[in-house]
């Protein structure tokens, strides 16, 4: 694993426009970096990237399948117990995932260690999928980077095979806050992709979304959903005025009800006591357990919820040495074992390995000059080497 400076095509901004890609870019601030990529061994894919994100997949489905059946799990989860018996008849009917993102430290030196698991509402999805091959394709022709290059890349033919299984043929909405411009390219880069895979797309903001006496959840034209992606969490829908419709309506949601239960820092320390020792998990407990003192004064505070690292608190021999401010943590925090992010140039790399279907299939790396990963971390694109 390398971190590579290289030359940007002069011509990105435009290419970016050109294929739909406009947050490239926040306030002034690049969050599309592609002044450097990382580039990896065919072997550093294969074994310590793609390999261990099938077994922790496999881990994580093994920890779903216990939770649906002990209310221990989802007590100390804190979901409310009002969705236990919705959660289990999803588990139950196999309502397919889509996709989801592990977030990985690495630095090409030990096993890559799972930081946490996006399985509900990943983004950055179109620019690990499309906007990096891209830049492969072209960085090659312009020998900015080397003829023999690849990538760790086969997110975008995936997507399209995977909602040809979920729904050929139906028809499909696509809902999120329309008004955020990172969540709206990613709903209508799925649009696209379900498109291609023989499904009929609809977008519509997440605020629109009504409810009829007929029991249906609908569109602005009072058409039932009966199909529908949300790009947004489940811990928010248990909270709104719809809310307790959920239960009783036909609806089939992407990503179904059970990744409600993976889409909880409260799965790593889970994960550890069931897999002690993994070498692909790090330490961790629930804030309020007697054996987070095991970890000593170092640790990361993490909440049970949190996006873009809100929340998030190193301790470092009993002292908070960075922190990012957010509202989350009502529900409660677990501690995970520091282990701090790679140095490469002074920037801290995080590595997203992506799943399709539950197949592995991609890399995506986000990279800062600060140890936690924020909103405006920079995407760095990849190459294997």
């Amino acid at each position: 694993m390398q971190r590579i400076a290289c030359s940007e095509r002069d011509d990105w901004q435009a290419t970016a426009a050109a294929t739909g890609f406009v947050f490239h870019t926040e306030a002034g601030d690049r969050y599309w970096d592609e002044r450097a990529y990382y580039a990896f061994t065919l072997d550093e894919i294969e074994r310590q990237i793609e390999a261990p994100t099938a077994e922790l997949n496999a881990m994580c489905r093994e920890l779903v399948s216990r939770a649906v059946k002990d209310e221990r799990y989802l007590r100390l989860l804190k979901i409310p117990q009002a969705y236990w018996t919705f959660i289990a008849a999803s588990w139950q009917r196999s309502d397919p995932s889509l996709y989801g993102r592990f977030d990985f430290q690495f630095d090409g030196k030990g096993p890559a260690k799972l930081l946490e698991y996006n399985a509900d509402t990943p983004t950055s999805l179109f620019e690990a999928a499309v906007f990096q091959w891209t830049w492969l394709e072209q960085a090659i022709e312009r020998q900015i980077i080397p003829k023999r290059a690849d990538q760790y890349n086969s997110l975008h033919e995936r997507l399209i095979e995977a909602w040809r299984k979920i729904g050929a043929d139906k028809a499909i909405h696509l809902a999120a806050a329309m008004d955020n411009a990172e969540d709206r390219g990613t709903v209508q880069y799925l649009a696209d992709v379900a498109q291609q895979g023989g499904l009929t797309p609809a977008l519509i903001d997440i605020k629109d979304i009504g409810y009829a006496d007929t029991g249906h959840f609908v569109d602005l034209k009072d058409q039932p959903i009966d199909l529908m992606f949300k790009l947004y969490p489940w811990e928010w829908m248990f909270r709104e005025a719809f809310g307790s419709r959920l239960k009783g309506a036909s609806t089939r949601w992407i990503e179904p009800p059970w990744k409600a239960i993976l889409s909880n820092k409260g799965i790593l320390p889970l994960l550890w006591a069931m897999f002690p020792n993994h070498p692909n998990l790090l330490p961790a407990y629930f804030d309020d357990d007697a054996a987070a003192t095991e970890l000593g004064t170092s640790y990361v505070r993490k909440p049970l919820y949190s996006r873009e690292g809100a929340n998030v608190t190193l301790v470092s021999g009993g002292s908070a040495i960075d922190a990012q401010p957010g509202p989350y943590g009502e529900e409660g925090f677990i501690r995970q074992m520091l282990m701090p992010l790679p140095n490469f140039a002074d920037q801290y790399p995080v590595l997203g390995s992506w799943l399709v279907d539950d197949v592995p299939c991609g890399l995506s790396i986000r990279e800062d000059e600060n140890p936690i990963t924020g909103n405006m971390s920079r995407f760095i694109p990849h190459a294997i080497l």
